[in-house]
């Protein structure tokens, strides 16, 4: 159980690097969606240790797991309260763990969004991994859904990127560049009408973790990669000359972990003058598999 103090400074060290106001808010539920009462205060002039868990989805095995490792604080990329809870049954597995974490004093904090805009968030780190490394040269833009605007101060944030290739790559190419990057054996492909073979050159990505359709709506380019798509919106895709790499929504995701876990131990080195531990959940994982 974490005092206040640890909450505080956990929360406004997450909401410093990614920043509520880049989320998508008019639908998202992002920043402390559980905050447990502070423990009883004792005198000590040993600063307290803070653990973190980092997962993507806030499961009943990741609460546990926070709960037997004695963590003071989960950061879960996804909303676990989504829309409005009415009561709150223990026949309910989500809100059985709501319930585990404020009987531990475990509080949660949810950034979502504001990690897929931000700079240096999970959607630049696609990007890293679609353009090849530092070794190869190419140029990114943002791009971002009908309606959206930019942020002031963060002018260079968006829910997705387009990625230009200053040196074209095979299709083929790109698939393995994709695959390394985020640890798979296997991700779908939908090849465009007009893709002729594997060995067709490609110079330019859309990109954007998770469900990417709203996103990448409208965006031209030789490929669209994303976690997840519809059947009529690959069909579209396809039949208007783009290809896809779909990989499965946490897929996108969740190799992100071990840049935020530096992230936010770096960060925490400087606002916090005690102890502390950032930890990547060993029980979260997609719960897609293949058979």
């Amino acid at each position: 159980m974490a005092s206040q103090r640890a909450v505080n400074i956990i929360k406004s060290t997450v909401a410093r690097l990614y920043p509520k106001e880049l989320a998508e808010n008019a639908w998202d539920n992002t920043g402390l969606l559980l905050e447990c009462p502070p423990q009883t205060s004792t005198i000590t002039t040993t600063p307290e240790k803070i653990k973190v868990l980092l997962a993507i989805d806030l499961t009943r095995a990741v609460a546990s797991e926070a709960i037997d490792s004695n963590v003071s604080f989960i950061v879960a990329y996804h909303p676990f309260i989504f829309r409005g809870i009415k009561a709150i049954s223990l026949n309910d597995p989500q809100h059985l763990s709501l319930v585990r974490l404020v009987q531990a004093g475990i509080s949660v904090y949810c950034p979502h969004t504001a990690i897929d805009a931000a700079t240096g968030g999970v959607n630049d780190w696609l990007a890293d991994g679609v353009s090849g490394g530092p070794a190869y040269e190419s140029q990114r833009t943002v791009c971002t859904p009908p309606g959206s605007q930019n942020v002031e101060g963060h002018e260079d944030a968006g829910m997705g990127r387009r990625v230009e290739l200053k040196t074209p790559i095979t299709f083929g190419e790109l698939v393995t560049r994709v695959k390394k990057h985020l640890g798979l054996d296997h991700v779908q492909v939908a090849r465009a009408t007009s893709l002729a073979s594997d060995s067709q050159l490609i110079s330019s990505v859309a990109l954007c973790a998770g469900s990417g359709a709203s996103v990448l709506r409208g965006i031209k380019a030789d490929v669209h990669l994303t976690g997840e798509l519809g059947h009529h919106e690959l069909l579209h895709l396809t039949e208007t000359g783009t290809s896809a790499i779909i990989c499965g929504h946490s897929n996108t995701e969740r190799g992100f972990l071990t840049v935020l876990q530096k992230q936010l131990t770096d960060a925490l080195k400087q606002d916090y003058d005690g102890p502390s531990e950032v930890a990547i959940s060993k029980t979260d994982k997609d719960p897609l598999e293949f058979a």
